[in-house]
């Protein structure tokens, strides 16, 4: 079955349904539960929203020079886990010792106007599609293999199925601003992709520090790639049942735990259980790897957009 390439729907942008759904999962992120502390916001929240650029990106408008603006970068001094999830600035430094980032922010953000295509920022597989109002809207999850894995964020439709494998520059989405945040923030919240790289199961910056290597391909200047060429070899990443098993059983959340242990795909047990102990850190009393060998970062990724429709980014 082809991809449904259709005009977005309302709904699809904000990822408004189910609405009985999301209005639990609002709840959730407003009021928390037993495991999973309430989202944590002062006036210092006010710092993260860029109402010029937001009401710009709402209406398409996009740089003459085909570059993605940054809304915020990966927060090099994250709080704690167990403090729950915080749009506060109260510790904040991104990889060039800068604060265009807040407390809890674990990816990068590409603002791009909705309906963007999304693409594959290098070869693998699908191991999950799913979407939850407080945490993200909807999102595809990709295995690159070696321990690589991203996932999209915020995205209005999905093009791919669980089990696609799909080539760097594939079209996987198209981009929207489902989630809780677009919708208390509008209209001065900016559109945009979030945009996590996992090494070995754990939130890493896929750009560099002083003494790191980059995880993007072109260095700290990522660039998109097109579909042109041999494809690239994909091989999937080599994860440690045990691990992934002692990783389940720490689950302090029964429900979910009984959810995970019955998914019989090694790989997307594997997937769904990062998904779970990454966007819900305190549902877990501890952490055991997930992989059987550990992987150094490797400048693997280019950018997740089309090439030739963009250039680059801009900080």
């Amino acid at each position: 079955m082809s991809p449904d390439r259709s005009p977005l729907r309302l709904h699809e942008v904000f990822g408004l349904s189910p609405l009985p759904v999301r209005a639990r999962e609002a709840w959730l992120a407003i009021r928390g539960d037993a495991s999973v502390p309430p989202s944590r916001v002062d006036l210092s929240t006010l710092g993260v929203l860029q109402p010029l650029l937001s009401v710009r990106t709402w209406l398409g408008a996009r740089r003459a020079d085909r570059r993605i603006p940054i809304y915020n970068l990966f927060n090099r001094t994250p709080t704690p886990l167990a403090d729950g999830w915080s749009i506060r600035k109260t510790q904040v430094r991104d990889y060039r010792g800068g604060t265009l980032t807040y407390d809890s922010h674990n990816g990068t953000d590409f603002v791009l106007p909705v309906g963007t295509v999304v693409v594959a920022p290098a070869p693998g597989r699908v191991l999950r599609v799913s979407s939850e109002f407080n945490r993200g809207g909807l999102k595809v999850f990709l295995d690159h293999g070696r321990g690589l894995a991203t996932t999209s964020n915020h995205l209005a439709r999905a093009l791919v199925r669980p089990g696609d494998v799909v080539r760097r520059g594939q079209p996987i989405a198209l981009s929207g601003y489902s989630g809780l945040d677009a919708i208390i923030a509008f209209p001065l919240s900016v559109p945009h992709v979030h945009f996590n790289v996992w090494l070995d199961g754990e939130y890493v910056d896929p750009f560099a520090t002083t003494g790191e290597a980059p995880l993007w391909r072109d260095g700290n200047d990522p660039r998109p790639a097109s579909l042109d060429g041999a494809p690239e070899a994909y091989e999937p990443t080599d994860w440690d049942e045990a691990g992934v098993d002692d990783a389940v059983r720490a689950c302090l959340d029964d429900e979910v735990r009984a959810s995970l242990a019955r998914e019989p795909d090694l790989a997307v047990r594997a997937m769904s259980l990062l998904f779970q102990r990454n966007y819900y850190p305190t549902r877990f009393r501890d952490r055991p790897s997930v992989v059987r060998d550990a992987h150094a970062r490797e400048p693997r990724l280019t950018l997740p957009v089309q090439a030739g429709e963009w250039e680059g980014i801009a900080l």
